[in-house]
């Protein structure tokens, strides 16, 4: 969930500004996790969340956004019209609702957030409540065949579950994150997670730890629906050409996802498992074409614009929002694959984030480790932090381009990973467009 200051790269300029400003003033926490305020406010606008298209709700720890591109791509191929809503946003706010396939429009936008504030009426609201709220007055509006909806923070009581019994819910991997949140162990944050499965709503999960399945477990038994299980209920893994993935439905042969790293197996299969549950009824070659297709910035991107350019012939310069301590591993067991030449690690976090479990599996594999702060990174953890949580093995950037070129530039061509916080990845996407 974006924090208030993440807003600022908005669409309207003034506009858009102001309305953020009289919002918070209604209520400035930056995270207030509850339903009836939203529900309220709803109510006012005529419950546009009763009025959307068939939705598969997407939860989880890491691997929500990459899900949740994976399944807009291959309902597109199929030739559906998709709403998305996704949450934060890199570079500017519109990416987080997307209307039959295109971007928000500034002014659609801004009329939507002008709107729900008229009917919030000067009642206390939070902003990403807001945002909510305007979204589904969108949704609601323009016709479409399905609407992904990926919860901004935990599941049981985030904005987003405020709608009806979805066509399916998505659960993608689940491990420790938002402590301050959600709790302090697995069971805790996976019952928080579960709060999305409804009753009459078939749920897709992924690889998960066993403590966390049984929760999931327990919670789709409450609601009396199914919960789709890999390794039980569907299969997914590699072959010499892509992927085979099985279900009750049938085999499906499939390329490699187009997003890198192998925890994209996983999301690309609870992708397929949602969308075989929805009762969509996609043909198969839209699965195809669908995870062939798919694209999420920063998630082990590459880049090649003006910071790639600063790296060596032969260089590669790649960047990810990665940031806890799941996210770690995940980079960990890509990077166990690049073995071929060095890989550099330039890491900036957020303040609330546990840079050491983050780094822990990541340190051994990297060649040299670099600890930054963008001047303009939201909550930028201070570098010092970050060189301390590493054992005091990382290097001072301070920042991503001082880092850049700090690099030791001998011997053979290097991979450089730029990763901890998708607010600094925003930062990175916006100086490599130069």
């Amino acid at each position: 969930m974006a924090a208030p200051a993440a807003i600022a790269d908005a669409p309207q300029g003034g506009r858009f500004d102001a309305i953020v400003e009289r919002l918070h003033r209604l209520h400035p926490r930056q995270i207030d996790l509850s339903l009836h305020r939203l529900q309220r406010l709803l109510a006012a606008l005529g419950h546009p969340e009763r009025a959307l298209p068939p939705v598969i709700h997407v939860a989880g720890t890491n691997g929500k956004g990459s899900t949740c591109a994976f399944l807009r791509a291959c309902a597109e191929a199929a030739g559906l019209r998709v709403h998305v809503y996704t949450s934060p946003h890199l570079v500017r706010f519109n990416e987080r609702i997307r209307l039959a396939g295109e971007l928000v429009a500034d002014g659609a936008l801004a009329d939507a957030l002008e709107r729900v504030e008229r009917a919030n009426d000067g009642g206390p609201v939070t902003v990403f409540e807001v945002i909510t709220a305007a979204a589904f007055v969108l949704f609601a509006r323009i016709p479409a065949d399905l609407c992904v909806l990926e919860v901004g923070l935990g599941g049981r009581l985030d904005a987003t579950n405020v709608i009806p019994p979805p066509a399916a819910a998505a659960i993608t991997s689940i491990s420790i994150d938002h402590r301050d949140w959600l709790g302090d162990t697995l069971t805790d944050i996976a019952a928080e997670k579960a709060g999305i499965i409804k009753p009459g709503a078939p749920a897709a999960t992924g690889a998960q730890a066993p403590e966390t399945m049984a929760v999931l477990q327990r919670a789709a038994a409450a609601a009396g629906t199914r919960l789709l299980a890999r390794g039980r209920d569907w299969q997914v893994a590699p072959t010499a050409s892509g992927l085979c993935y099985q279900d009750a439905a049938g085999t499906l042969a499939l390329p490699p996802p187009s997003l890198p790293g192998p925890h994209q197996i996983d999301n690309a299969g609870i992708a397929v498992a949602a969308l075989r549950a929805s009762g969509l009824a996609l043909p198969a070659p839209a699965f195809a074409a669908g995870l062939a297709a798919a694209e999420w910035p920063a998630r082990l991107q590459r880049l090649h614009g003006a910071l790639a350019e600063t790296l060596p012939p032969g260089w590669e310069l790649w960047l990810d929002g990665g940031h806890n301590e799941g996210a770690g591993a995940a980079l960990a067991a890509h990077l166990t694959g690049w073995a071929d030449r060095p890989v550099h690690l330039i890491v900036g976090m957020k303040r609330s984030k546990d840079s050491a479990a983050f780094l822990r599996p990541l340190m051994k594999l990297a060649a040299s480790l670099w600890a930054v702060a963008e001047p303009t990174q939201h909550l930028a953890q201070p570098v010092a932090e970050i060189i301390a949580a590493s054992g005091g093995v990382a290097r001072p950037g301070p920042t991503v381009a001082a880092a850049l070129r700090a690099l030791p530039r001998g011997g053979a061509p290097a991979r450089v990973l730029i990763c901890g916080s998708l607010y600094l990845a925003g930062e990175v996407l916006k100086a490599d467009c130069g």
